[in-house]
């Protein structure tokens, strides 16, 4: 495919011309007909086609090679480390057969020899009974001539050689049985095609069965020699190449390896007297470091041979494997259970760390660990978050609700974390928030590293599921929000109630804080930022598609912190429209029994809506040193407590019924009722907390209960004052309510509200 492609390509990249468009014509296959060819040089090729290609052009084509050789390069990894079973195998089965070939040629060589022998023995013996007393002397004295001699040298060099090997002198041991080997071989061939010969057939078997058993002799000594755990490094690696020249490649390269396993499994046993981050840095180095001393000694012997990598490969593995158990069993097991997620990220680095080392040598082992740590980091993961649960839980037993600065004590953080509790030393937090935000501070500092194990996105959804909890919590504190098995996953927590609305409002400051700046901020160095430059471009993407949105996220925590606020105002708006007895007291008899009164009522808005603008103020006025620098969180809450009272009003069928009934709203009621909408909308609009919706809801209601009074058949029109007026006695009940107004100066600034609606409608 990388042929085809760079093909293609080179003949794209051609300049134009009649023989560009002739090639351009062809199809892909005449196109590699030119490869296919004996006399192909590809130094000639490649200058064939740059003379006619610019320099740009020339500099891309180099570009592209460069990468396609890069992508070639990482395709064979590929391919090698998924076919290492196969590879493995395919090796063994060659080096196999090829023993037996061997074996086969070698037994061949020796019957060929026997037969030799025996055809020449029985002709010797028939020679000897069919000739005369002279030829029988001749024969006679060259055999006393030749055979003292050759039995002689056989004698000498099998005890030589046995010396040699009772002595352990490999090389010289090697040296003798290579010259005897060719000895025999070269005598094999001479018997072939000649009978003149210095050894008879017996000397020869004789001298080619003892070359066979020396040479399995001295296989097994240089084999012991390779097991021997006190063998040093050099003598190992001299022995282990002894062995392959002996022709037994395989059995050297295993023992080779067995010897490194030995070796390690030895030193492992004087470490577990270690602490656990200690433990794994010693066992790390250890592991790591035989592995890369045995690819180094496998290299160095028997150098990039596809069989032995496959088996370096496949026994770094199982290391790695045998490696990855033991550390889980003595160090992430006990940390998973306890929730320990900083000493199993330790863990977890220290071990990917050596294990990055090994890379420069062709062994990727880091998929390895992270496949077989996965599991344990993820559970000590989870097991962190139920602590951060439970201690947030516990400690909201025991809360007072009362804002204060976070404590200064704790372990030492790192420079990101110090940023993030820097801008939280500015602001204020119940203490079990400020525990809440320092646990998950420390939770993600400590997922930050284990990046590779792909943890940063259920990270995050576990910080949103904490955070959830806790949200639960808050709502759980406000006295009357809900019963407890109406809160989902809340369980039977006891959480102390937030009794006043001090208290109250600090539930939400907590939320607030928390969802605004703390955990976005915290969470930076785990969400894809669009201008972080700092990664690659794969990886990069790897991470946006495994992390959520930074502003989806955001979005989550502040729908959790909605549901608070939409409790806290749900139970405020009751507390105003019902009394303590479960009566409404915002009911329709407020305004229509104002008509049966003889005499015209002083006006001003009616209590519950006194109430409402009292209460607003409150929360205001206490809300305002609580939200410093989040001004418009506090304006929501306002807006949104505001919007509960009058769209339950606005939706309320029964008050509606009883308006529209058999009594329905007169004159003095509609004033009033007037008079109440335009009262909070005055106060809402200088409180800077009237909406859009709010302002809509209550025109829409004023114009319902106008529709009432017309259906009457009276003219609601003639019966109210002008604007102005409701205007003038709303600013005048604000005044009054807030302890700001002249009350000597009332009556002289609030006309009578016929006389005034006479005036308006006069002037019309």
């Amino acid at each position: 495919m990388a042929s085809e492609a760079l093909t293609d390509r080179m003949f794209r990249n051609s300049s134009a011309g009649d023989s560009a468009d002739l090639e351009g014509n062809l199809t892909l296959g005449d196109r590699l007909k030119v490869f296919k060819s004996s006399t192909f040089s590809p130094d000639a090729y490649v200058t064939s086609k740059c003379q006619t290609m610019h320099e740009k052009e020339i500099r891309h084509l180099c570009s592209y090679l460069n990468e396609l050789k890069k992508a070639s390069a990482e395709e064979m990894r590929k391919s090698v480390y998924a076919n290492y079973g196969a590879f493995i195998r395919t090796s063994k089965e060659i080096l196999t057969l090829e023993g037996q070939l061997l074996s086969m040629r070698n037994h061949l060589s020796t019957q060929a020899a026997l037969v030799h022998g025996l055809a020449e023995r029985v002709r010797i013996e028939s020679l000897w009974a069919d000739s005369d007393d002279s030829l029988a002397d001749d024969l006679f004295k060259f055999e006393n001539r030749e055979l003292p001699k050759t039995e002689d040298w056989l004698i000498e060099f099998l005890e030589t050689l046995d010396v040699l090997l009772a002595e352990r002198r490999v090389d010289e041991a090697m040296e003798a049985l290579d010259k005897g080997e060719s000895l025999a071989k070269g005598e094999s061939l001479a018997k072939g095609a000649s009978k003149k010969h210095t050894l008879s057939p017996t000397a020869l078997i004789t001298l080619q069965t003892a070359i066979r058993e020396q040479r399995q002799r001295l296989t097994d000594q240089i084999a012991d020699t390779i097991s021997q755990s006190s063998t040093r490094v050099v003598e190992r690696r001299s022995s282990v190449l002894a062995l392959k020249k002996l022709g037994d490649g395989p059995r050297a390269h295993s023992l080779l390896l067995n010897s490194h396993h030995q070796k390690l499994q030895s030193n492992m046993q004087n470490l577990r007297s270690y602490n656990a981050v200690a433990y794994t840095a010693a066992l790390s180095q250890l592991v790591f470091s035989t592995i890369a001393q045995a690819s180094s000694d496998s290299l160095a012997v028997f150098g990039e041979e596809p069989a032995y990598s496959s088996e370096l490969v496949t026994w770094a593995v199982k290391e790695t494997e045998v490696y990855a158990s033991l550390l889980k069993r003595h160090v992430l097991a006990s940390s998973a259970i306890a929730g320990g997620l900083r000493v199993a990220a330790e863990s977890v680095q220290i071990c990917l760390g050596h294990c990055s080392l090994l890379e420069a040598r062709g062994l990727a082992l880091s998929p390895v660990l992270m496949r077989l740590f996965k599991s344990s980091v993820e559970q000590a993961l989870s097991a962190n978050l139920k602590r951060i649960e439970h201690t947030s839980t516990a400690l909201a037993a025991a809360e007072d609700w009362v804002l204060a600065y976070p404590p200064v004590a704790g372990r030492p953080l790192t420079s990101s974390s110090s940023l993030s509790n820097a801008t939280a030393s500015q602001s204020k937090l119940t203490s079990s928030a400020n525990r809440f935000n320092s646990m998950v501070q420390e939770f993600l500092e400590d997922v930050g590293p284990l990046e590779s194990l792909q943890l940063d996105g259920p990270a995050l959804e576990g910080v949103l599921k904490v955070f959830n909890s806790y949200v639960n919590l808050l709502v759980r504190a406000i006295p009357g929000s809900m019963d407890n098995e109406e809160l989902e996953g809340s369980g039977n927590k006891i959480v102390r109630m937030a009794e006043t609305e001090s208290q109250q409002l600090a539930l939400l400051a907590n939320a607030s804080l928390l969802a605004d700046e703390l955990l976005p901020r915290a969470a930076m160095k785990l969400l894809p930022l669009p201008n972080r430059t700092d990664e690659q471009p794969r990886r990069a993407s790897e991470r946006q598609s495994r992390l959520p949105d930074q502003r989806e996220w955001k979005r989550k925590l502040q729908r959790l912190v909605d549901c608070l606020r939409d409790s806290f105002c749900r139970q405020h708006a009751l507390e105003l429209i019902f009394t303590e007895y479960g009566e409404i007291r915002l009911n329709a008899k407020i305004y229509t029994s104002m008509d049966d009164q003889a005499e015209e009522p002083e006006w001003f808005p009616s209590p519950i809506m006194q109430e409402l603008f009292i209460k607003l103020t409150r929360l205001a006025s206490i809300g305002s040193d609580m939200f410093v620098g989040r001004e418009r969180f506090a304006t929501i809450l306002l807006m949104r407590l505001t919007e509960t009272v009058i769209l339950w009003l606005s939706d309320d069928q029964t008050f509606w019924e009883e308006v529209e009934g058999t009594k329905p709203l007169g004159p003095f009621g509609l004033q009033q009722f007037y008079l109440d909408m335009e009262f909070v909308l005055l106060f809402a609009s200088q409180g800077r907390y009237l909406s859009r919706n709010l302002h809509q809801v209550i025109k829409n209601i004023i114009a319902r209960a106008i529709d009432v009074v017309s259906a009457t058949g009276v003219d609601p029109y003639s019966v109210l004052p002008g604007d102005d007026w409701f205007a003038e006695v709303a600013q005048i009940a604000i005044k009054m309510l807030s302890g700001g107004a002249d009350f000597g100066d009332v009556e002289q600034d609030v006309g009578s509200p016929t006389a005034s609606s006479v005036l308006s409608h006069g002037s019309n």
